[in-house]
Protein backbone atom coordinates (compact mmCIF):
# COMPACT_ATOMS: atom_id res chain seq x y z
CA UNK A 1 0.00 0.00 0.00
CA UNK A 2 1.47 3.63 -1.27
CA UNK A 3 2.47 5.80 1.92
CA UNK A 4 1.60 8.77 -0.55
CA UNK A 5 -2.05 9.12 -0.08
CA UNK A 6 -4.15 12.46 0.14
CA UNK A 7 -4.54 13.56 4.13
CA UNK A 8 -8.26 14.35 3.24
CA UNK A 9 -10.04 12.04 0.77
CA UNK A 10 -6.80 9.25 1.46
CA UNK A 11 -6.81 8.16 -2.57
CA UNK A 12 -3.03 8.17 -3.98
CA UNK A 13 -1.50 10.84 -5.93
CA UNK A 14 -1.11 10.33 -9.75
CA UNK A 15 2.55 10.21 -11.24
CA UNK A 16 2.70 14.19 -12.77
CA UNK A 17 0.03 15.42 -10.05
CA UNK A 18 0.96 18.66 -8.15
CA UNK A 19 1.23 18.22 -4.53
CA UNK A 20 0.51 20.11 -1.55
CA UNK A 21 2.23 19.40 1.68
CA UNK A 22 1.54 21.44 5.12
CA UNK A 23 2.98 20.49 8.51
CA UNK A 24 4.46 17.12 7.33
CA UNK A 25 0.42 16.69 5.58
CA UNK A 26 0.29 15.88 1.90
CA UNK A 27 -3.19 17.05 0.03
CA UNK A 28 -4.36 16.95 -3.40
CA UNK A 29 -4.50 20.56 -4.64
CA UNK A 30 -8.85 20.40 -4.76
CA UNK A 31 -8.41 18.65 -1.55
CA UNK A 32 -6.80 21.24 0.10
CA UNK A 33 -9.81 23.66 1.30
CA UNK A 34 -11.41 25.48 3.93
CA UNK A 35 -12.97 22.77 6.07
CA UNK A 36 -16.33 25.30 6.64
CA UNK A 37 -16.62 26.79 2.86
CA UNK A 38 -14.75 24.14 0.88
CA UNK A 39 -13.23 26.50 -1.63
CA UNK A 40 -9.35 26.68 -1.82
CA UNK A 41 -7.52 29.55 0.48
CA UNK A 42 -6.74 32.46 -1.47
CA UNK A 43 -3.32 33.29 -2.61
CA UNK A 44 -2.87 29.99 -0.37
CA UNK A 45 -3.61 32.25 2.79
CA UNK A 46 -5.36 30.05 5.56
CA UNK A 47 -5.94 29.80 9.77
CA UNK A 48 -5.80 26.55 11.44
CA UNK A 49 -7.85 25.94 14.46
CA UNK A 50 -7.69 22.77 16.55
CA UNK A 51 -6.32 20.80 14.05
CA UNK A 52 -8.68 21.84 11.08
CA UNK A 53 -7.77 24.61 8.30
CA UNK A 54 -9.94 27.57 7.54
CA UNK A 55 -9.73 30.58 4.87
CA UNK A 56 -9.61 33.60 6.31
CA UNK A 57 -13.31 34.78 6.32
CA UNK A 58 -14.57 31.77 7.43
CA UNK A 59 -11.83 32.10 10.09
CA UNK A 60 -12.83 35.71 11.26
CA UNK A 61 -16.60 34.56 11.51
CA UNK A 62 -16.04 31.29 13.43
CA UNK A 63 -13.06 32.40 15.61
CA UNK A 64 -11.96 36.20 15.40
CA UNK A 65 -13.56 38.58 17.92
CA UNK A 66 -15.33 41.73 16.92
CA UNK A 67 -13.43 44.97 18.00
CA UNK A 68 -15.81 47.59 20.15
CA UNK A 69 -14.48 50.32 18.35
CA UNK A 70 -14.56 49.66 14.65
CA UNK A 71 -16.23 46.53 14.76
CA UNK A 72 -13.67 44.86 12.49
CA UNK A 73 -12.64 41.59 12.95
CA UNK A 74 -9.36 41.31 15.52
CA UNK A 75 -6.38 39.30 13.91
CA UNK A 76 -3.49 39.44 16.27
CA UNK A 77 -3.43 40.72 19.86
CA UNK A 78 -6.87 41.07 21.48
CA UNK A 79 -7.77 43.55 24.65
CA UNK A 80 -10.28 42.55 26.78
CA UNK A 81 -12.09 45.28 28.48
CA UNK A 82 -15.29 47.02 29.07
CA UNK A 83 -17.11 43.56 28.46
CA UNK A 84 -15.97 43.76 24.84
CA UNK A 85 -12.81 43.19 22.58
CA UNK A 86 -10.48 45.75 21.06
CA UNK A 87 -7.39 46.31 18.38
CA UNK A 88 -4.87 47.70 20.76
CA UNK A 89 -4.72 50.45 18.79
CA UNK A 90 -8.21 51.29 19.60
CA UNK A 91 -8.46 51.31 23.20
CA UNK A 92 -7.74 54.87 23.83
CA UNK A 93 -9.01 57.15 26.13
CA UNK A 94 -12.68 58.65 25.36
CA UNK A 95 -11.41 61.91 26.33
CA UNK A 96 -7.76 62.26 25.55
CA UNK A 97 -6.72 60.09 22.94
CA UNK A 98 -4.15 58.44 24.16
CA UNK A 99 -3.92 54.45 23.67
CA UNK A 100 -4.71 52.64 27.54
CA UNK A 101 -3.72 48.80 25.83
CA UNK A 102 -0.48 49.26 28.32
CA UNK A 103 -0.88 51.70 30.49
CA UNK A 104 -4.24 50.73 31.89
CA UNK A 105 -7.61 52.56 32.54
CA UNK A 106 -10.24 53.71 34.78
CA UNK A 107 -13.88 52.80 33.92
CA UNK A 108 -16.27 55.79 34.37
CA UNK A 109 -19.19 55.48 33.72
CA UNK A 110 -19.78 53.56 30.54
CA UNK A 111 -15.75 54.97 29.10
CA UNK A 112 -12.93 53.91 29.07
CA UNK A 113 -10.56 56.84 30.56
CA UNK A 114 -7.02 57.58 31.18
CA UNK A 115 -5.90 57.27 34.76
CA UNK A 116 -5.21 61.60 34.78
CA UNK A 117 -8.91 62.20 32.42
CA UNK A 118 -10.59 60.46 35.23
CA UNK A 119 -8.92 62.64 37.93
CA UNK A 120 -9.93 65.24 35.76
CA UNK A 121 -13.64 64.44 35.82
CA UNK A 122 -13.77 63.89 39.40
CA UNK A 123 -12.46 67.10 40.17
CA UNK A 124 -15.06 69.33 37.96
CA UNK A 125 -16.56 71.51 40.41
CA UNK A 126 -14.54 70.88 43.13
CA UNK A 127 -12.65 73.67 43.14
CA UNK A 128 -9.42 71.24 42.89
CA UNK A 129 -6.70 70.38 40.58
CA UNK A 130 -5.21 67.42 39.08
CA UNK A 131 -1.38 67.12 39.36
CA UNK A 132 0.35 67.80 36.33
CA UNK A 133 3.26 65.52 37.09
CA UNK A 134 1.68 62.39 39.16
CA UNK A 135 -2.18 62.79 37.61
CA UNK A 136 -3.55 62.41 40.82
CA UNK A 137 -6.00 64.77 42.77
CA UNK A 138 -4.30 67.32 44.61
CA UNK A 139 -6.21 67.50 47.69
CA UNK A 140 -4.50 70.22 49.70
CA UNK A 141 -2.66 73.31 48.60
CA UNK A 142 -0.96 73.26 45.17
CA UNK A 143 1.55 75.63 43.10
CA UNK A 144 1.10 77.09 39.42
CA UNK A 145 4.80 76.26 37.43
CA UNK A 146 4.88 76.74 33.37
CA UNK A 147 0.76 77.10 33.50
CA UNK A 148 -0.14 73.89 35.08
CA UNK A 149 -0.50 72.61 38.57
CA UNK A 150 1.72 70.31 40.53
CA UNK A 151 1.97 69.09 44.18
CA UNK A 152 4.47 71.41 45.83
CA UNK A 153 6.64 68.62 46.97
CA UNK A 154 7.57 67.20 43.36
CA UNK A 155 10.04 70.47 43.58
CA UNK A 156 13.05 71.84 44.79
CA UNK A 157 14.24 75.17 45.35
CA UNK A 158 16.50 76.43 42.18
CA UNK A 159 18.77 77.96 44.74
CA UNK A 160 19.23 76.05 48.00
CA UNK A 161 17.40 73.29 46.82
CA UNK A 162 15.06 72.72 49.75
CA UNK A 163 11.68 70.95 48.99
CA UNK A 164 9.36 73.80 47.95
CA UNK A 165 5.49 74.26 49.59
CA UNK A 166 2.36 76.51 48.74
CA UNK A 167 4.66 79.38 48.81
CA UNK A 168 7.25 78.61 46.11
CA UNK A 169 7.65 81.63 43.38
CA UNK A 170 8.17 81.28 39.68
CA UNK A 171 10.99 83.80 38.46
CA UNK A 172 12.15 83.08 34.88
CA UNK A 173 10.82 79.50 34.21
CA UNK A 174 12.75 78.43 37.83
CA UNK A 175 10.89 77.83 40.93
CA UNK A 176 12.30 79.51 44.44
CA UNK A 177 11.61 79.20 48.18
CA UNK A 178 9.93 81.67 49.79
CA UNK A 179 12.85 83.16 51.70
CA UNK A 180 15.32 82.75 48.76
CA UNK A 181 12.58 84.71 47.06
CA UNK A 182 12.64 87.53 49.12
CA UNK A 183 15.92 87.95 49.15
CA UNK A 184 15.60 88.78 45.55
CA UNK A 185 13.51 92.01 46.38
CA UNK A 186 10.97 90.95 43.84
CA UNK A 187 7.24 92.50 44.54
CA UNK A 188 4.31 89.97 44.98
CA UNK A 189 1.52 91.34 43.83
CA UNK A 190 -1.21 91.68 46.20
CA UNK A 191 -4.32 89.98 44.31
CA UNK A 192 -2.41 86.62 42.94
CA UNK A 193 0.21 86.70 45.48
CA UNK A 194 2.70 85.80 42.37
CA UNK A 195 6.06 87.87 41.29
CA UNK A 196 5.55 91.08 39.34
CA UNK A 197 8.39 91.07 36.67
CA UNK A 198 6.80 93.70 34.42
CA UNK A 199 4.31 96.57 34.86
CA UNK A 200 3.75 96.96 38.51
CA UNK A 201 1.03 99.52 40.25
CA UNK A 202 1.38 100.78 43.69
CA UNK A 203 -1.43 102.04 45.36
CA UNK A 204 -3.07 100.93 48.78
CA UNK A 205 -0.32 99.83 50.60
CA UNK A 206 0.45 96.90 48.18
CA UNK A 207 1.97 95.92 44.59
CA UNK A 208 0.24 94.69 41.86
CA UNK A 209 0.09 93.48 38.24
CA UNK A 210 -1.34 96.31 35.84
CA UNK A 211 -4.08 93.65 35.30
CA UNK A 212 -4.71 92.48 38.79
CA UNK A 213 -5.73 96.43 40.45
CA UNK A 214 -8.84 96.39 39.68
CA UNK A 215 -12.55 98.21 41.36
CA UNK A 216 -13.45 96.59 44.51
CA UNK A 217 -17.63 96.55 43.03
CA UNK A 218 -17.37 95.70 39.41
CA UNK A 219 -13.84 94.33 39.00
CA UNK A 220 -12.35 95.90 35.99
CA UNK A 221 -9.12 96.74 35.52
CA UNK A 222 -8.30 100.37 36.04
CA UNK A 223 -5.58 100.62 33.50
CA UNK A 224 -4.07 103.69 34.44
CA UNK A 225 -7.19 105.67 34.88
CA UNK A 226 -8.11 107.31 38.39
CA UNK A 227 -9.36 105.09 41.37
CA UNK A 228 -10.84 106.19 44.73
CA UNK A 229 -9.98 104.83 47.58
CA UNK A 230 -12.11 103.88 51.00
CA UNK A 231 -11.35 101.68 53.71
CA UNK A 232 -8.19 100.21 52.12
CA UNK A 233 -10.20 99.28 48.63
CA UNK A 234 -10.24 100.91 45.46
CA UNK A 235 -13.20 102.00 43.32
CA UNK A 236 -13.77 103.19 39.54
CA UNK A 237 -15.80 106.72 39.46
CA UNK A 238 -19.04 105.72 39.04
CA UNK A 239 -18.99 102.54 41.98
CA UNK A 240 -17.71 104.96 43.87
CA UNK A 241 -19.92 107.85 43.74
CA UNK A 242 -22.58 104.86 43.48
CA UNK A 243 -21.86 103.30 47.07
CA UNK A 244 -20.15 107.01 48.96
CA UNK A 245 -21.44 109.67 46.47
CA UNK A 246 -24.08 111.01 44.30
CA UNK A 247 -25.50 109.86 41.71
CA UNK A 248 -28.25 111.82 39.26
CA UNK A 249 -31.76 109.63 39.37
CA UNK A 250 -32.69 110.52 36.38
CA UNK A 251 -29.42 110.70 34.36
CA UNK A 252 -27.52 107.94 36.55
CA UNK A 253 -24.34 110.24 36.32
CA UNK A 254 -21.77 111.32 39.09
CA UNK A 255 -23.12 114.87 40.18
CA UNK A 256 -20.04 117.03 40.09
CA UNK A 257 -21.58 120.47 40.93
CA UNK A 258 -24.46 121.23 43.43
CA UNK A 259 -26.38 118.17 44.41
CA UNK A 260 -29.82 118.24 45.01
CA UNK A 261 -31.53 115.70 47.63
CA UNK A 262 -35.41 114.78 47.74
CA UNK A 263 -37.51 111.79 48.57
CA UNK A 264 -34.23 109.94 49.76
CA UNK A 265 -32.70 110.84 45.99
CA UNK A 266 -29.66 113.14 44.76
CA UNK A 267 -30.69 114.94 41.42
CA UNK A 268 -28.03 116.88 39.39
CA UNK A 269 -29.41 120.94 39.21
CA UNK A 270 -31.41 120.63 35.83
CA UNK A 271 -32.79 117.37 36.18
CA UNK A 272 -35.30 118.11 39.31
CA UNK A 273 -38.21 118.47 37.47
CA UNK A 274 -42.15 117.83 38.10
CA UNK A 275 -42.54 114.33 37.25
CA UNK A 276 -46.47 115.27 36.01
CA UNK A 277 -45.34 118.53 33.34
CA UNK A 278 -41.68 118.76 33.82
CA UNK A 279 -41.22 121.79 34.93
CA UNK A 280 -37.59 122.56 35.93
CA UNK A 281 -38.52 123.15 40.06
CA UNK A 282 -35.38 125.35 42.02
CA UNK A 283 -34.76 125.47 45.24
CA UNK A 284 -37.75 127.55 45.85
CA UNK A 285 -40.48 125.86 44.30
CA UNK A 286 -42.50 123.76 47.03
CA UNK A 287 -43.36 120.52 46.14
CA UNK A 288 -45.39 117.63 47.42
CA UNK A 289 -44.62 113.45 46.82
CA UNK A 290 -45.93 110.98 44.52
CA UNK A 291 -45.07 107.46 44.38
CA UNK A 292 -41.80 108.91 45.46
CA UNK A 293 -41.94 111.29 42.73
CA UNK A 294 -41.51 115.06 43.14
CA UNK A 295 -44.84 116.70 41.44
CA UNK A 296 -45.00 120.75 41.92
CA UNK A 297 -47.51 122.52 43.59
CA UNK A 298 -49.38 123.90 40.07
CA UNK A 299 -50.08 119.97 39.48
CA UNK A 300 -51.06 119.76 43.07
CA UNK A 301 -54.17 121.85 42.77
CA UNK A 302 -55.54 119.90 39.78
CA UNK A 303 -55.79 116.74 41.12
CA UNK A 304 -59.12 115.48 42.98
CA UNK A 305 -59.59 116.00 46.04
CA UNK A 306 -59.09 112.20 47.45
CA UNK A 307 -55.97 112.10 45.14
CA UNK A 308 -54.82 114.79 47.61
CA UNK A 309 -55.15 113.42 50.35
CA UNK A 310 -52.96 110.35 49.65
CA UNK A 311 -50.21 112.87 48.86
CA UNK A 312 -47.55 114.14 51.24
CA UNK A 313 -47.60 117.54 52.75
CA UNK A 314 -45.44 120.12 50.56
CA UNK A 315 -41.54 120.15 50.85
CA UNK A 316 -38.89 122.95 51.29
CA UNK A 317 -36.22 122.00 48.30
CA UNK A 318 -32.68 123.40 49.12
CA UNK A 319 -29.66 122.56 47.07
CA UNK A 320 -26.50 120.53 48.82
CA UNK A 321 -23.56 121.68 47.85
Amino acid sequence: MSLRVCARCHEDFDKEEEIVNSNGQIWHKKCFVCAQCFQQFPDGIFFEFEGRKYCEHDFNILFAPCCGSCENFIIGRVIKAMNLNWHPNCFVCQICSVPLADTGFVKNGKRPLCRECNNKEKVLGTGKFVCHKCHSIIEEKHIKFRGESYHPYHFNCHSCSIELNEEAREINNELYCLRCHDKMGIPICGACRRPIEERIVNALGKSWHVEHFVCAKCEKPFLGTRHYEKKGLAYCETHYHQLFGNICFVCNCVIAGDVFTALSKAWCVDHFTCSVCDKKMSQKTKFFEMDLKPVCKLCYEKFPGELKKRLKKAYDFQPKK
